[in-house]
């Protein structure tokens, strides 16, 4: 219904942004990244989805097409609302999600918020094929078992998933040893 929204930021509130359009402010819930991203007064373009439910109408807003694209599968996977959606997209972006669900590494999904291991099943089960693999996935290497152990590492130590993916993928992938790697993550935040 409406596809995208165009106008100037007025708010950060909690999970969305309060976007002036036409001297009219709608409230528009957006992933993480963009809300972080984004300032207050300054133009900005969404693509849009909207939910109508018996209780509520809600407009959730994307930076990119893809990223609205992604959102509109995650919520089609029974058992997945806009709010389990817009977490996945907060904790994962774009390519790394495609890569995940192409590779079927739904122990990567099942360590986002809100999503246990038989969502995250669900989730791989129901997109593969839709989804797949980013056809340009260069700095995106598949996760191994260290890894896997390196994030679980850095969310226990306090640091969201996406930074410890962010930090595990810009490591050299000839450093193979657990500690090391684990070492080399954590010199690339300070």
């Amino acid at each position: 219904m409406i596809a995208t929204l165009e106008g100037r930021i007025a708010a950060r509130t909690g999970n969305a942004l309060v976007v002036t359009v036409g001297g009219i402010g709608l409230r528009v819930l957006c992933p993480q990244p963009l809300l972080t991203a984004a300032r207050t007064g300054e133009p900005i373009l969404l693509h849009t989805h909207l939910i109508v439910r018996a209780d509520e109408l809600a407009l959730v807003g994307f930076g990119t097409e893809e990223e609205l694209t992604l959102f509109k599968y995650l919520i089609a996977v029974p058992g997945v609302g806009p709010k389990v959606a817009l977490s996945v997209l907060s904790a994962m972006a774009p390519d790394a999600l495609r890569l995940a669900i192409g590779q079927e590494q739904h122990e990567l999904l099942a360590r986002i918020p809100g999503i246990g291991k038989k969502t995250a099943q669900k989730i791989v089960l129901e997109l593969r094929d839709k989804v797949g693999a980013p056809e340009f996935a260069e700095g995106l290497a598949a996760l191994t078992e260290a890894d896997a152990v390196v994030i679980d590492a850095l969310t226990a130590l306090g640091y969201s998933i996406v930074e410890a993916q962010r930090a595990v993928q810009s490591l050299p992938r000839d450093v193979t040893d657990i500690e090391q790697r684990l070492r080399l993550a954590l010199a690339s935040f300070g």
